[in-house]
């Protein structure tokens, strides 16, 4: 009984976790739209600033709030990973030129695609026959390995580049906000459903005449 309860209560929280994904995705997106310069430089700030943020957010918020514990480990990893390609990017923010960069912003956001699009999908295929948010987490880490993909394929070119990673972040703030109500919306009939057993009067050890036979 206490196991089922610990599950449900994970089960209806977990929402807060793309929730607070696409929250943290939206601030990048919004920022890269509307952005004139859409140089390497620009790009790796706002990665950087981005991936430090969500990566140790969301990193905490996956151990606290995820039920699986591969699944914690999964996504601790990756929120490690993302905090560190946004240190990384930070930090190289200070040996570049003005015009430099788009061979840095390239490797380091394509190798961070990659490494994190393959942990969340194979997170979501671990986990697709126990857990509701499997589905999202495959298709998020998808987009991501998609990501990574495609920005190997193209040729290198800044605009296009950074306009690229801010239609990923847009895409993804679509998609996790309405994971995350999806997720909120399909736990709220099961908590809702869920009722106290009702506790079984013991049986009486005196029989009760139930005949004119049966009284002496």
């Amino acid at each position: 009984m206490t196991q089922t309860r610990v599950a449900a209560a994970h089960t209806s929280t977990e929402w807060i976790v793309p929730l607070t994904r696409a929250i943290l995705l939206a601030v990048p997106a919004i920022a890269i739209t509307f952005a004139e310069d859409h140089g390497p430089r620009f790009g790796l700030t706002v990665f950087g600033i981005w991936a430090v943020a969500a990566g140790l957010i969301l990193g905490a918020l996956s151990l606290r709030l995820l039920a699986d514990s591969l699944s914690r480990r999964l996504f601790a990893t990756n929120g490690l990973l993302t905090a560190i390609a946004g240190l990384v990017a930070l930090s190289l923010l200070g040996s570049l030129g003005e015009g430099d960069g788009l061979g840095t912003f390239l490797f380091l956001v394509t190798v961070w695609a990659a490494c994190t699009g393959v942990l969340e999908f194979y997170a979501g295929w671990h986990a697709r026959k126990t857990l509701a948010a499997a589905r999202d987490w495959r298709m998020a880490g998808g987009l991501t390995v998609i990501l990574a993909l495609v920005l190997m394929i193209l040729p290198p070119h800044a605009v296009v580049s950074v306009g690229l990673l801010g239609a990923y972040f847009a895409i993804l703030t679509v998609f996790l906000g309405i994971a995350a109500f999806s997720l909120k919306w399909d736990s709220a009939p099961k908590r809702a459903g869920e009722q106290p057993a009702a506790s079984v009067a013991p049986s009486s050890s005196l029989s009760t005449p139930t005949s004119e036979s049966d009284v002496p």
